[in-house]
């Protein structure tokens, strides 16, 4: 197992603890986080966009012309995809893109994930945020001690109120709850920020897709 230095808000050492090796400590998978990440991000979309097909769209009941005779080419209806004001032709309706991905594939993509930042160095503990009413700027100087740059995540409890609204309005800063965590939000971010609570001691569980949670 890694150990990792427990800080302060002030950057200061106050002791130390070990990662698990089976969240912290394996050989990052690519290609399940790949799948996992893609799945999560197509399950935002909202799938409502909708065209008009020709027996949607109002008018062109009546045939605009004679068949034969006038010269022109033959035309059956005036909604017709070619004609201006008609229908669209194989255009997009309302669908689904939600992925079906195992769960066993999400929990990995989290330990790869986690596994990842580990190994460059990325994971820090925090004892705890000791803060009585809520602070942007004590926030900001926190981060600073802790010498964290780029994005930052930072992992708290429910029970971690004002700092999550101490964090909350610092840009680059995405606060989580330990429920929660998932591999893309890992992912973009540069550093995650634990607590002593929030620390994974043992395989986390994913936070619920969005087509689990329906």
């Amino acid at each position: 197992m890694s150990t990792v230095d427990i800080l302060s808000p002030a950057g200061k050492k106050s002791g130390s603890v070990e990662l698990d090796d089976a969240v912290f400590g394996l050989e990052p998978n690519v290609s399940v986080m790949a799948q996992v990440v893609t799945a999560q991000l197509a399950a935002r979309r909202a799938g409502t966009q909708s065209t008009k097909t020709r027996s949607e769209t109002r008018g062109g009941g009546a045939k605009p012309w004679a068949q034969k005779g006038t010269g022109r080419a033959r035309a059956g209806s005036s909604r017709s995809p070619i004609w201006r004001g008609g229908g669209v032709a194989l255009g997009p309706k309302p669908r689904s893109y939600s992925q079906r991905t195992p769960k066993k594939m999400v929990r990995l993509a989290l330990r790869s994930a986690l596994s990842d930042r580990a190994a460059d160095g990325k994971v820090l503990v925090v004892d705890r945020w000791n803060w009585d009413a809520p602070s942007t700027k004590a926030a900001r100087a926190a981060l600073e001690a802790l010498k964290v740059s780029g994005r930052v995540m930072v992992v708290l409890r429910r029970e971690d109120a004002v700092a999550a609204r101490s964090f909350r309005n610092l840009p680059g800063v995405h606060v989580i709850s330990a429920g929660e965590l998932n591999a893309y939000d890992v992912l973009v971010n540069d550093f995650v920020v634990f607590t002593e609570a929030t620390l994974p001691t043992s395989a986390p569980a994913p936070a619920a897709t969005e087509e689990e949670a329906k």
